[in-house]
This record gives structure tokens, C-alpha cells and sequence, in this order.
């Protein structure tokens, strides 16, 4: 059984070898916790647990750490609770349990570990105390910076020449600098800000440093895999890669790096200004949480998803469809999972050949094959699909639906009647008054089936 992962530090894809195959470890960027969630984050949650959950079908389940932070310091975090007039703590607490509900919603396992960033400070403060003593940070006004000049290699993970940094990075222009695109290790904080004690002054530690040191701490130096939105490469992961290997006099930070592609919403960017800003928690309101996470994988993870409710429609369409034929299957394992669908995942998780693979499975299980019943749904399993019985899935409402099932029920019947007695014009009034309730009927050789319409 071999892996294959597009490794984005060297551009091409590698057949995966784990540093201990008993410990496979596994790191992603999660949120900061200054707002719900959107849906181009739930991509990268949803993506990295695909990650989790195929690593555990291969190494197996007890042999396999991943470790999802949660940001809880950080500038954005700041002005949201003074603009609520609410604590940091009571902000980013309230936050972090939404999105991991929401993350729940879309499938995502529990991560192994979910440290947050206030728990790690002390090992922060060492970091940046390594740093300076072997001359890659300095302390400026208060500020400790990383030297980027001091590191040979910086910017070879984005593949950026120093050039392209000076003229696109996202860093903060301040005269106490030596060079542009140094970056801030530890801040100073006013009174009225968070803070720490620390040997430069009381303050709080830069973005890049909280994932060096919570992936240090729970992972070790060097770990398998790390991963993110490519929005992270330069100059989050840059950076975390030049604190890292200059505190570790050059060991790697992870051996493989993975970045899942940008989303956009009916063909543009995500942004609130556009009115076109999707938040998970009022999606999942909406939406079946698994039909959400289908349409992601509709779309390799590496390349840039145009996400439409037409997209879940369809997705929720295909689930509707693969839920009834496997309602028989009965428990099902990893063993079940056929071969052609295993290699699609273990290469470079290409969900959308599996999903090929899988529509097949169930034009055979409408034949009546038993065997593909339980392939179809041991392999929606692997994805994170099928979560819930046959039952469960048809009685899904949305939030806001005030439908009376057993009215709906009894409408359809007195349609049907008036079907066979051949008036038609009742039939069609009928229809139309579920329409106008927000419900969608289908009439089917196995009668009349119905669903909420979204």
C-alpha cells in the first residue's frame, strides 16, 4: 500500500515514508478564533481530516497523531472583543467551541490534540531565547525579530526570490527593522492588551511562532506531515520553517508539505463586500453537513473549488440516491473498501477518482449487487460520509423548515388519488401547493418520494 502526496517545498509528488510508521504525525494550521468560520476554512478542516482518516486506513487508527491549533492570540482577536465589549478569553472560548461544532457538522474527526496557543507561551519564549543566542533574532524597541538575512534558505519552501518578498509580502514596514521582511517573534503589550513576562518585557508572541512551538511540543522537532490553505505558504509556513530549523541547527520542520487550493464563491472571491461571505455554522442551518462535504470533494484538494449551491444541491442529490441503495449493507470496515477506490485516496487523495469509482459502485447496487452496497458504503465511510442511518438521512430538515411531515404525507396521498382517479387538475394543485410549501416531489417506479427543497 504506498502513498503518494504532492509535496508543495519540492514541487513534485513523493511517495510517502513515514520518519516511525507506529507514529505517523500529522500538523495543521486551524483557526483563529476572532469569528465563525467560512467555508474556504472548512475546506482546509475537511481536507486535512480526509488526510487523518486515510493515514489511519493505511497505518492504522492507534498509529496516527494529528494535531489542529487553535489561535487565541492575535490582533484580530483583540479589536472583535473590544468592539463586543466582551474578554479575549470569553471571545475566542465562545468561537473556538463553535467552530469545533461546526467542523463536527462537515464530518471532521476530533483531532488527536487541539492545542491552544495561551497554553504554549513559556515554550514560545524559549524559542525566541534560542533564536537570539545563535544569532538569527534580535531584540529592536521592545520587539524581537528573526533575521531573515541570517537564513540561507528562507524562502525556499514558496519558491520566492527575496525580490518577490520585498514587493509582495505582507509585512509590517517600522524603522526598528534591519531588513523588510524580518518578522516580529515576540511584541510588546500596552496595559490594556494580553501579556507575558518574558526577558525583552511584557508582551505576546508573533502569529508564526505559536505553530513552531505547539507543533514542536506535541510532535517533535521534525514531524511527517504539515499542512495548510495555500494562502498560508508564504509567509506563515516560510516563516515557521526559517524559527524552526534555525532553532534546530537545520532539522527540518516537516518532511512533507501539503496546501489545498483557493475557493472562490459562484466564480468570485469570498468577501463580505460582495455579499458572497459563507459562514459553516449558517450553511450547516441550511444544508446537510455531508452533502457540504461531498461538493468539496467534488474538487481535488489542490486546485482552486468554485463553490454554487447548485454544486450542493447535486451533491446532496447524489447522497439521497447512494443512502437508499446501501440502506441494507449493514456494518461494513476498511476490509470492504475496494482496491480501485483505495488507490484513487492514496494518490494524493484524489477524491473526485474516487467519487468516479464510487458513482459506479452504485449503478451496480441498483442492479441489486450486495458487494457493491457495501463497497459504495465503505467507501463513503473512508470519506467521511454515511455517518448516520438510511432514517436519519431522509428525515434531515433544515433549520428554518416549519414542514408538517404527516401533512405533507397526507397531501401526497390525496395527489395519488386523485392521480388514479384521473383528475388531473386536483393532482396538479396539489403539486403545486407542495411547491409552494418548499417541497419537491418525485414520482418514481417505487411511487412518490419527497424531499425539502433547498
Amino acid at each position: 500500500m504506498t502513498l503518494t502526496i504532492y509535496d508543495t517545498g519540492r514541487r513534485e509528488k513523493r511517495v510517502f515514508e513515514p520518519i516511525d510508521a507506529a507514529n505517523v504525525r500529522l500538523y495543521a494550521c486551524g483557526p483563529t478564533v476572532y469569528d465563525y468560520a467560512h467555508i474556504g476554512n472548512g475546506r482546509t478542516a475537511v481536507t486535512f481530516d480526509l488526510v487523518f482518516r486515510v493515514l489511519r486506513y493505511a497505518y492504522g487508527v492507534e498509529h496516527v497523531t494529528y494535531v489542529r491549533n487553535i489561535t487565541d492570540i492575535d490582533d484580530k482577536i483583540m479589536a472583535r472583543a473590544v468592539e463586543r465589549g466582551i474578554s479575549i478569553r470569553e471571545l475566542t472560548n465562545g468561537t473556538a467551541e463553535v467552530y469545533q461544532k461546526d467542523m463536527a457538522g462537515l464530518g471532521a474527526l476530533t483531532p488527536t490534540h487541539e492545542p491552544r496557543a495561551t497554553d504554549y507561551v513559556d515554550g514560545m519564549v524559549a524559542m525566541v531565547q534560542t533564536l537570539i543566542d545563535k544569532g538569527h533574532a534580535y531584540e529592536a524597541e521592545g520587539h524581537v525579530l528573526f533575521d531573515v538575512s541570517s537564513d540561507k534558505d528562507y524562502g525556499q519552501l514558496s519558491g520566492r526570490s527575496l525580490d518577490d518578498m520585498i514587493a509582495g509580502a505582507r509585512v509590517e514596514v517600522a524603522p526598528y527593522k534591519r531588513n523588510a521582511t524580518d518578522f516580529v517573534l515576540w511584541k510588546p503589550s500596552d496595559d490594556d492588551m494580553p501579556g507575558w513576562d518574558s526577558p525583552w518585557g511584557n508582551g505576546r508572541p508573533g502569529w508564526h511562532l505559536e505553530c513552531s512551538v505547539m507543533s514542536e511540543e506535541l510532535l517533535g522537532e521534525t514531524f511527517d506531515i504539515h499542512g495548510g490553505g495555500i494562502d498560508l505558504a508564504f509567509p506563515h509556513h516560510e516563516n515557521e520553517v526559517a524559527q524552526s530549523t534555525c532553532a534546530h541547527d537545520g532539522a527540518a520542520l516537516a518532511n512533507y508539505w501539503m496546501h489545498g487550493g483557493f475557493l472562490q464563491v459562484d466564480g468570485e472571491k469570498m468577501s463580505k463586500s460582495l455579499g458572497n461571505f459563507l459562514v459553516v455554522h449558517d450553511l450547516l442551518e441550511d444544508w446537510p453537513g455531508e452533502a457540504l462535504r461531498l461538493h468539496l470533494f467534488m474538487t481535488h484538494y489542490r486546485q482552486p473549488l468554485n463553490w454554487t449551491a447548485e454544486g450542493v444541491r447535486e451533491a446532496k442529490a447524489i447522497l439521497d440516491r447512494w443512502y437508499k441503495v446501501t440502506a441494507g449493507a449493514g456494518n461494513v470496515t476498511g476490509d470492504d473498501v475496494p482496491a480501485s477506490v483505495a488507490a484513487a485516496l492514496l494518490d494524493d487523495f484524489n477524491t473526485p477518482q474516487a467519487l468516479a469509482v464510487m458513482h459506479g459502485l452504485y449503478s451496480e447496487a441498483q442492479k441489486g449487487s450486495e458487494d457493491a452496497a457495501r463497497a459504495l458504503k465503505a467507501s463513503g465511510q473512508l470519506l467521511g460520509l454515511f455517518g448516520q442511518s438510511a432514517e436519519e438521512w431522509a428525515a434531515w430538515r433544515p433549520q428554518s423548515s416549519a414542514i408538517d411531515d404527516a401533512h405533507v404525507e397526507n397531501m401526497i396521498a390525496a395527489r395519488n388519488a386523485a392521480r388514479k382517479a384521473k383528475d388531473f387538475a386536483e393532482a396538479d394543485r396539489l403539486r403545486d401547493e407542495l411547491t409552494a410549501m418548499g417541497v419537491e416531489i418525485k414520482d418514481g417506479p417505487e411511487g412518490t418520494t419527497w424531499s425539502v427543497a433547498p
